[in-house]
């Protein structure tokens, strides 16, 4: 949040509102993905099947309180290397320059930039970083207390060629869909 104080009364109603920020803030339980017991996984359309694939390798940093989602926080780091559908040949030819290109872009990144309760959970919309590319994507998410920690389940949906996933004869959505489905499990632990 950028705040433009320009009267010293109004840089004290500032710091107030900031103290109270912060407090909200500083009740929010920090969590990180177990990776063992997490999953994120990816669903595509190729000549008109759908496929899923799954990306082993990832870290989750949440900050998360569900009285106060507003102060909430959810960072994602992918290693798209780590990509796996099942499919050997597809997988090198989705490793490869002409889709995900992970010799100059080996990771991906997300980040929320406000998240809402709805009606079934929450809304959040944060900005991913993909071959280079940065755009919001919208998420729904639900959030469970555990014993041990928390999980964290949602799923979203983004357009590949948004973010310049499939070049070539790879950017014909008659071959593959342009829409990827994505749906993720965290199983949360506190940090310490």
């Amino acid at each position: 949040m950028k705040m433009s104080m320009r009267l010293t009364a109004a840089a004290g109603a500032g710091t107030l509102l900031a103290s109270a920020m912060f407090c909200a803030s500083a009740s929010a339980a920090t969590y990180a993905a177990d990776p063992a017991s997490s999953r994120l996984e990816f669903t595509g359309v190729q000549a008109g099947a759908a496929f899923k694939g799954v990306f082993h390798q990832f870290s989750a940093a949440v900050d998360f309180d569900p009285a106060a989602p507003a102060s909430a926080h959810i960072d994602v780091t992918i290693d798209i290397k780590s990509e796996d559908t099942g499919d050997k040949d597809r997988d090198d030819t989705m490793r490869g320059a002409d889709i995900f290109d992970v010799a100059h872009f080996p990771t991906a990144h997300y980040v929320t930039r406000s998240i809402t309760p709805t009606a079934t959970g929450f809304s959040a919309v944060g900005a991913l970083t993909l071959r280079g590319v940065t755009k919001d994507v919208p998420i729904q998410f639900k959030f469970a207390s555990a014993a041990a920690g928390a999980t964290l389940t949602g799923t979203a949906e983004l357009k590949r060629l948004d973010f310049g996933v499939g070049r070539g004869d790879w950017k014909n959505t008659d071959w593959v869909a342009d829409a990827v489905k994505v749906a993720f499990s965290l199983n949360l632990k506190p940090k310490t």
